[in-house]
């Protein structure tokens, strides 16, 4: 780990773990390398390759899912992180669990849990990552849970940032880990959540032209785009746009990704730190686009809101989607004995415990599992075309 920046994260310098483990035969992997392998051998991570992106259950073998973008958010933090001497083991970690929280239909799931669970303090994609990873989990006979170390518990309770009025689930996990919750989180958490802001918004584009739902043209009023498209025009001026599509994806990540770095570098220069407690202590994120470059992104978020995500097509889909998942709470929620055997046997008590243990089976359940069992469990539903 000599080549790690004096601001990295060092596992051997790690805050440890809940629980403590003798130490075991099982390969020269540092702290940072079990906590990867752990998510990446985990039941929840698995279940991401059957859970929403963009489309909902999508029937097209190109589209992404979740598992296939945590993948890709994966690739483009390590980049990152290799440039800027930090972790990249923690920085891959963090990368690919940073979506495990998320239920069946992304956002429109997550909104029908959200209401569905107000009496019982709501829910959050966020929070239930860590109450996956934390308690749900539960490969190893002596504890629940992964077991994480502290700093990926850290850089995924504070994924967006730091957090000053904690959910339940982010207050429980808060109240185990001591994570720090209104601090800035190390640099590498910082990374992961912008490589995943780059994957999206550009992994989005292509999966949006690859639909039908958005069009080259359209995409051409985005500034940003428009950039991209000029540079291609000059560099393959005898080819038809169709094909230069996949080569303008990667372009804009790669000059997203060059922004990021170089402006990071400037901050962390300026900021003077060389811990990754003095990163904590900063006050400010350091891992962060160009002023000119954060204006653009965000204008492509427009974009991508109201012409994409916001598409009659996919706002018909989410409302199907909301249907599925507030049907299943309210059918578990008024008989928990429809609840599969191994669940109804760890039902808790009392509210709202059983409220959150039933969003628990939900929240885990894929695409597919959970028409299948709203269909089992509520009746027959006519789903949008391509569900």
């Amino acid at each position: 780990m000599a080549d790690l920046a004096p601001w990295a994260s060092h596992p051997a310098r790690s805050r440890g773990r809940c629980h403590a483990e003798e130490a075991g035969d099982r390969g020269p992997r540092d702290a940072f390398q079990r906590d990867r392998d752990r998510i990446i051998h985990s039941i929840s991570f698995r279940r991401l390759r059957h859970k929403t992106q963009v489309f909902l259950a999508p029937d097209g073998d190109h589209f992404r899912v979740r598992l296939t973008h945590s993948l890709e958010v994966a690739q483009i933090g390590r980049t990152i992180a290799r440039t800027l001497g930090l972790n990249e083991d923690l920085t891959e970690a963090l990368c690919l669990a940073h979506d495990i929280g998320h239920p069946p239909f992304g956002h429109a799931g997550e909104n029908a849990l959200q209401k569905a669970m107000l009496a019982a303090g709501g829910f959050d994609h966020n929070g239930h990552t860590l109450r996956t990873l934390m308690r749900i989990e539960r490969p190893y006979p002596r504890w629940r849970g992964l077991n994480l170390t502290w700093e990926t518990l850290e850089g995924l309770a504070k994924h967006n940032g730091p957090i000053y009025a904690p959910s339940w689930a982010l207050a429980e996990a808060d109240a185990r880990a001591a994570l720090e919750l209104t601090s800035h989180a190390s640099l590498e958490a910082q990374v992961a959540a912008l490589a995943d802001d780059i994957a999206y918004d550009n992994h989005d584009i292509d999966d949006g032209l690859r639909a039908g739902l958005l069009t080259l043209e359209q995409i051409e009023a985005v500034p940003l785009v428009a950039e991209g498209w000029a540079r291609l025009d000059a560099t393959f001026p005898d080819l038809p746009r169709e094909r230069l599509a996949g080569e303008l994806i990667r372009s804009q990540i790669g000059a997203m990704v060059n922004d990021l770095i170089a402006e990071s570098q400037r901050r962390i220069a300026a900021a003077g730190v060389g811990s990754v407690e003095e990163v904590r202590a900063a006050g400010r994120p350091l891992i962060a686009f160009s002023p000119a470059m954060t204006a653009a992104e965000r204008e492509l978020k427009r974009f991508m809101y109201a012409n994409l995500y916001h598409h009659p097509r996919q706002l018909e889909a989410a409302d199907a989607a909301h249907h599925v998942v507030a049907g299943l709470f309210a059918a578990y929620r008024g008989d928990p004995a429809l609840l599969p055997e191994e669940w109804r046997a760890r039902l808790p008590e009392g509210e709202p415990g059983i409220s959150r243990h039933i969003a628990d089976f939900i929240a885990g359940m894929t695409d597919r599992y959970a028409v299948a069992r709203y269909r089992e469990v509520v009746g027959a539903i006519d789903l949008p075309e391509g569900f």
